[in-house]
């Protein structure tokens, strides 16, 4: 894989890819949502908070209402719109499967990744003990920590954490190196930081798991909008995200090799259908968000070009992260150009995606939220539930600030973001 968190190209996630085109332009693309349409105070609103949740296009809400109207049943029974919802359902694995590279028998669905995560933390954690580590890192959202230190609690489990660089945002490898050994049960980490946009090579960092013996569990949340996942090449044996952070519903799945998901210890009914991927989705699901997920993976894939679906997802992450690369560069230069303002992360042309957290000094981050919401540009603030990470910056009490940048953001908007970063920084009112 080279080093490039779970994407497929050689040189790096942080590497351009000249003359890869979205099939559509940017106007066409921009087109297919309709949240773009919207004004805030006379302006048109860009939308900067895509790492907290993307905008949906048409499509996906279209075949959320189309399940909805014309197909709504539960699943397994010997009616047509069961049988409908069956099939649906299975395209939508079918689909997930394809952005991830896995096979559909390898993916269940849930209601996000947080809930995924404890739910298969439980699992794991009933065949562990005292004398059992969990390795996690800082980096990270505290949705791949938080499940990992219950079983502290319940299991007596040892939780060992792997500190990140401040200077660089970029994860601490020798702590760890130092910190799996013969005692690892798990490493779960992080593909990218959606606090400070850093790329880590889980494929690296999951053989130093695998040396150990442990297995390894990724979170993908933020990594799946802008780089390609392929699970093959990461070699992990688990990898949890939600689709709403890659323009879908708020729904989430879970990749998990097949043995291990017929074999885990879940938490289920006895009467409940004991065969993966199924034995993992606990009661009803959320078959519209299922749906919408499926949508979701349809869209990126309709940006690409090839004869499978899969061929097509792979030449949409390129494009997408070649434009990515473009923008966060003029963000970052930008930002870097506006006295008082501090940047956080690593720079443009490392392993990153194109979000960008920052400070202007003297004025707490929601303050710069709100400056920036009165001209249009909407921004996220605060800890991101990456709590570590904005403590270990030194903003625990305020935040930061997160500008994330989507497929359907343009030069013109960063330029938006810019001038009212400015505006705010010289703190006229």
């Amino acid at each position: 894989m080279g080093g490039s968190g779970t994407g497929e190209r050689a040189g790096g996630s942080g590497s351009s890819a000249p003359g890869v085109e979205s099939r559509f332009t940017a106007s066409d693309l921009r087109s297919r949502f309709p949240a773009l349409e919207r004004l805030h105070r006379g302006f048109p609103v860009a939308y900067f908070d895509g790492p907290g949740g993307t905008q949906v296009p048409r499509s996906v809400v279209e075949a959320m209402v189309d399940y909805l109207y014309h197909h709504n049943a539960n699943t397994h029974w010997a009616y047509p719109t069961s049988a409908e919802t069956d099939a649906a359902i299975a395209g939508a694995r079918d689909a997930v499967a394809d952005f991830v590279n896995a096979s559909p028998e390898e993916i269940a669905f849930g209601n996000n990744m947080t809930t995924i995560t404890f739910h298969l933390a439980r699992a794991l954690g009933r065949g562990w003990g005292p004398g059992d580590d969990v390795v996690v890192t800082d980096l990270d959202h505290h949705a791949n920590i938080a499940p990992w230190r219950a079983l502290e609690r319940e299991r007596g489990v040892t939780v060992r954490s792997v500190p990140f660089d401040v200077g660089t945002g970029t994860l601490d490898w020798p702590a760890l190196e130092r910190a799996i050994g013969p005692r690892t049960r798990l490493l779960a980490i992080g593909a990218a930081s959606n606090a400070l946009g850093t790329i880590t090579d889980v494929a690296a960092a999951g053989r130093l798991a695998r040396a150990a013996g442990a297995l390894v569990f990724v979170d993908a949340v933020h990594y799946a909008a802008h780089d390609l996942i392929d699970v093959r090449a990461a070699a992990c044996d688990f990898l949890a995200c939600s689709a709403y952070k890659f323009y879908g519903p708020h729904a989430g799945f879970l990749f998990g090799r097949s043995d291990l998901l017929q074999s885990l210890d879940v938490p289920k009914l006895a009467p409940a259908p004991d065969e993966a991927p199924e034995r993992l989705e606990t009661g009803t699901q959320n078959h519209e968000g299922i749906v919408g997920t499926g949508a979701a993976v349809d869209f990126l894939a309709s940006m690409g070009r090839g004869a499978s679906r899969r061929e097509r997802v792979v030449t949409a992450m390129e494009a997408l992260h070649a434009s990515g690369d473009a923008l966060v560069r003029q963000l970052w230069d930008g930002l870097g150009g506006i006295r008082g303002v501090r940047r956080f992360g690593p720079p443009p042309g490392t392993p990153r995606t194109p979000t960008v957290s920052f400070v202007v000094d003297g004025v707490p981050s929601a303050s710069v939220a709100v400056r920036l919401a009165e001209r249009g540009v909407f921004v996220s603030h605060g800890d991101f539930y990456a709590a570590t990470v904005v403590e270990r910056l030194g903003y625990a009490r305020d935040g930061v600030v997160r500008a994330g940048c989507a497929c359907y953001t343009t030069a013109d908007e960063v330029d938006r973001l810019l001038d009212g970063v400015a505006a705010v920084a010289g703190r006229p009112q």
